[in-house]
């Protein structure tokens, strides 16, 4: 759920138009590495989530013990590199958000949706840290 958080708001209000140049930039920093990170890093962590429900849900059908440390060991690796891009994201966002230049946003539009895709970007490192230590 944090995932469609993070690349909804990005997605949604995450670009402005500058009256000024007609263009449309982004609101980290103007930075357009930082929404298509943050865009990206959020629709493959939720199909990701989906792949590993549809795990889950097949998991008792699988008869093989070896398949099912297999299937075990894949969820703890993936959950923990997730966690790691998660903290990437975190800390791109935030420094992004940090270096923004009120100027180019002077009537403030959207810092409440960049403001909630940074904290669900660092709520993300706990869920996927706790799914990566959690026993199957």
């Amino acid at each position: 759920m944090f995932s469609i958080v993070v690349f909804g708001s990005i997605v949604n209000e995450g670009y402005l138009n500058s009256a000024s140049e007609g263009e449309e930039f982004c609101i980290y920093n103007r930075n357009p590495n930082a929404c298509s990170y943050g865009v990206a890093v959020g629709v493959l962590a939720f199909l990701t989530c989906l792949l590993y429900l549809a795990l889950d849900v097949y998991f008792p059908q699988i008869s093989s013990v070896k398949d099912r440390k297999k299937a075990v060991l894949s969820d703890i690796g993936v959950s923990a590199f997730w966690a790691f891009l998660w903290f990437v994201g975190f800390c791109y966002l935030a420094n992004q958000w940090q270096v923004s230049k009120p100027k180019d946003n002077p009537l403030n539009e959207g810092t409440d949706a960049a403001r909630a895709a940074i904290a669900f970007s660092f709520f993300s490192i706990f869920t996927w840290r706790s799914r990566a230590t959690s026993p199957p």
